[in-house]
């Protein structure tokens, strides 16, 4: 890990962060009642949802947030316990607790990430001082 030996630049590192890790497209959607049951299958269907915010972002396991460290060139995130994490923005909502998020498109032609979902943790976290937003994660299967 490299440590900044003088006043970082914020503005450049939101820039760096903004152009190099946030190039995927992901959706924030934000569930709105509950599921409802079909009467004839006996099956409960998907809850209903409704779009909070579409654009640029990334989402990280653990391993890639740390790897963003280093090419910031210091630390600008604490250890998490999940293993996922939405980097978007300042620009972007506050995602909620129990919003989903889903990667729409993805830079990167291997890329697993495409078209899966999860589920915000916590809110986004917000800072007097920020380069991007930062919500922790944890994925969930959608029937």
């Amino acid at each position: 890990m490299s440590i900044p030996t003088g006043p970082v630049d914020l503005d450049t590192v939101r820039h760096t962060l903004e152009t190099t890790v946030m190039v995927d497209q992901v959706e924030i959607r934000r569930p709105t009642g509950t599921a409802p049951l079909d009467a004839d299958t006996g099956l409960v269907g998907p809850v209903p949802t409704v779009p909070v915010w579409s654009g640029n972002g990334a989402v990280l396991s653990a391993h890639g947030l740390a790897a963003v460290e280093h090419l910031v060139g210091g630390r600008w995130l604490d250890d998490t316990a999940s293993w996922y994490g939405l980097v978007t923005p300042l620009a972007a909502p506050l995602p909620q607790r129990g919003d989903l998020v889903t990667v729409t498109a993805a830079a990167s032609p291997t890329t697993g990430t495409i078209g899966r979902t999860w589920q915000a943790l916590d809110p986004g976290e917000a800072s007097t001082v920020a380069v991007a937003r930062v919500t922790r994660l944890d994925e969930v299967i959608l029937t």
